[in-house]
């Protein structure tokens, strides 16, 4: 079966592409706290639950959204 590769980011063609290094400094309340590192920007972000961390990362990836930064 032959692997059919595309250009677009789908479901999201407009969005761009990133790279994240996330650093998890504290598991508590059953949740992540650390930090994630947005490569291409140089950015460090700090988030205080998964379900934030994958909001920063989203932001981060929208097309022209700003990024919140919460503490460095």
């Amino acid at each position: 079966m032959k692997r059919r590769t595309s250009k677009t980011n789908y479901p999201y063609p407009e969005r761009n592409k990133g790279t994240f290094i996330v650093k998890v400094d504290y598991c508590q309340r059953n949740t992540w706290q650390g930090r994630v590192i947005w490569a291409e920007e140089n950015k460090i972000l700090r988030f205080r639950s998964a379900l934030e961390l994958i909001r920063l990362m989203d932001e981060a990836l929208g097309e022209g959204q700003e990024v919140h930064i919460l503490a460095e």
